[in-house]
């Protein structure tokens, strides 16, 4: 497994992972029916963003996971950055996928001067035990936060990382 930055190159294979993500049920800010189209222009408008840094995992040449790193603008949170978008294709997970790009994020951060990281993630996924796993804390949690695909409200949880 392999992973490195984004580029404009992968918006289609980011497109698969991003739908079938949606299809298997993550709430990762789009609702069913969503297409490839759709993903496709998310996905440039994703990458043409100076405020964002992505990061890609490839198996044997093929993009099956991403990330994203939404750096805070303001003057006084430089220091700090929000994880977005840890996305793993379905037939890619229990790769270490996932580890691996969460490793590239938080590097990338402190690369960047960024020493405390924000993520939201629909409480109870297996995301939130990754993140708990990695030393992530629970900020809070709030309910009926956001749609799942299927239109479902869900609670989201808030989770915080000192680098």
């Amino acid at each position: 497994m392999l992973v490195d930055q984004a580029v404009a190159a992968d918006v289609d294979e980011l497109a698969d992972v991003l739908v079938d993500c949606v299809e298997g049920g993550a709430s990762v800010g789009f609702v069913a029916p969503f297409g490839h189209d759709e993903a496709r222009s998310w996905w440039r408008s994703a990458l043409a963003d100076p405020g964002t840094v992505t990061w890609v995992a490839r198996h044997d040449g093929r993009v099956v996971g991403v990330v994203r790193l939404v750096l805070a603008g303001q003057a006084n949170g430089r220091h700090r950055a929000e994880v977005s978008k840890l996305l793993v294709h379905r037939d890619a997970r229990g790769l270490g996928c996932a580890g691996l790009l969460m490793s590239a994020v938080e590097d990338g951060a402190l690369s960047l001067g960024r020493t405390l990281l924000t993520l939201d993630t629909q409480t109870g996924s297996v995301a939130e035990g990754l993140y708990s796993r990695r030393g992530w804390k629970v900020v809070g949690v709030i309910d009926d936060y956001a749609l799942t695909p299927d239109g479902r409200l869900a609670p989201t949880t808030l989770m915080a990382k000192q680098l």
